[in-house]
């Protein structure tokens, strides 16, 4: 999956020279910043909250709102058949494929004002700071608003070739489905396979995005640089005992399929952690049958997702929870079945190319940084399928997200934006 920029080598120390030998260019963080604040608008409640799910009347309100805000600076904008707004500055080569930057818009439900839109209001930034400081780019520069990243990072899998037929049938809390909501987008499920690009269609894609941890602000660093976007794979676990009555059931005798759950549940913490690495095991949902206070549970149905930069690692986490869960049955007289679902994404290893400039420009601009994982999944995982990919992270405040207690701060983004710009400058200067 990881799609290098070059095989050459490129020493650290040229790359540091090539960079110095142009003056770095600067956003405004006061617009900026108000970009964030008249996005938030768009859904606005009366408590102060915003809500903005994807294919809302707030979601179709804000991208109207983006492509004029694009169209005012002069780029050839559009919605593509995926409900994606691509919006294309032209380079002075005419050859060159474009560098591609962006995020999404969209919100969870209850959530935050910076989750996606901080990398989406710093793309329209960047591109009036280039409009600004008349500068010229041999590669035509794309900004995309990716389409329904919430709920099943929609838009960027359309572009990648990957949004399958029977994903357009799946509804998020608007009610309305994917394929209904792509054309409430502007855009067209009969033609959705145009959308693809292949390798070598995209020159690099960059993303900047709020951390959504508070490993930054821990430590107090302004930028992280996002060495990859874990994997995730998700199973239904279905515990099958024998419902009985609560008050005549000896202890001894029952198959109390919600017990077996529950050790399940602890010996699943237990085991993720007792691996070195950053891998994350968690059981986020509980589905107890038959649900009666005075009957012991004889079926439940209980979730597990694993996540890590590895896929290796991430099966081998699941076959020892595996083995673990068979002896915890037999002991506890019920039977497991491990159902693997659909909703599940590789490990995306960000370029290591890509990775070094965006270090190297955090540190002229002043700014320290530390390279990290994402443990969350964002629209460059998909985008790394068919280009070189890369990411920054700036700090998100007590490591809160998708939450309307959210906030990065004004001179967090704009940080995050001019590494932004000026790895974007320094890629285009640099590729080929």
């Amino acid at each position: 999956m990881n799609y290098q920029i070059k095989k050459t080598f490129f020493p650290v120390f040229l790359l540091l020279a090539f960079i110095s030998s142009y003056s770095q260019v600067s956003v405004n963080q006061d617009r900026l910043e108000q970009r964030i604040f008249d996005l938030a608008k768009f859904g606005l409640q009366e408590n102060g909250e915003t809500e903005r799910v994807a294919f809302s009347d707030a979601d179709v309100a804000a991208q109207k709102w983006i492509v004029d805000e694009l169209t005012k600076m002069d780029l050839e904008t559009h919605i593509d058949f995926a409900g994606n707004i691509v919006g294309t500055k032209k380079g002075t080569n005419k050859n060159k494929k474009p560098i591609v930057f962006g995020s999404h818009i969209d919100r969870v439900p209850h959530g935050g004002n910076y989750d996606g839109c901080v990398g989406s209001m710093a793309a329209l930034e960047v591109i009036q700071t280039l409009n600004e400081n008349n500068i010229k780019t041999k590669h035509p520069f794309q900004v995309i608003i990716f389409s329904n990243e919430e709920g099943g990072v929609m838009g960027s899998r359309a572009i990648v070739g990957h949004l399958g037929k029977n994903a357009l049938d799946v509804k998020n809390s608007t009610g309305f489905s994917m394929g209904e909501g792509i054309m409430r987008l502007g855009g067209d499920t009969t033609r959705i396979a145009e959308v693809a690009r292949s390798k070598g269609d995209i020159t690099a894609f960059l993303e900047l995005h709020i951390e959504q941890g508070g490993i930054l602000e821990k430590e107090n660093l302004d930028i992280g640089v996002v060495e990859g976007i874990v994997g995730l794979k998700w199973w239904d676990v279905e515990f099958t005992g024998f419902a009985n009555h609560a008050g005549t059931t000896p202890m001894n005798a029952r198959q109390d399929a919600l017990l077996a759950a529950a050790k399940f549940i602890v010996a699943v913490n237990g085991i993720t952690t007792s691996f070195d690495g950053a891998q994350v095991g968690t059981v986020g949902r509980i589905q107890a049958e038959p649900g009666a206070p005075n009957v012991i549970p004889g079926k439940v149905v209980v979730s597990l997702e694993i996540r890590d930069l590895s896929s290796e690692v991430i099966q081998k986490v699941f076959n020892t929870i595996k083995t673990k869960t068979e002896e915890i049955a037999a002991s506890s007289n019920v039977k497991i079945e491990f159902h693997p679902l659909d909703t599940t994404s590789d490990p995306a290893i960000m370029d290591l190319e890509i990775q070094k400039i965006i270090a190297i420009n955090a540190e002229s601009l002043g700014l320290t940084h530390k390279y990290m994982p994402s443990g969350a999944g964002h629209d460059a995982q998909d985008m790394a399928i068919i280009a070189p990919a890369g990411m920054i992270f700036v700090p998100s405040q007590g490591g809160i997200s998708h939450s309307p207690k959210e906030f990065t701060a004004a001179e967090d983004m704009a940080n995050g934006a001019n590494v932004l710009l000026n790895t974007l400058i320094s890629l285009d200067k640099k590729l080929d």
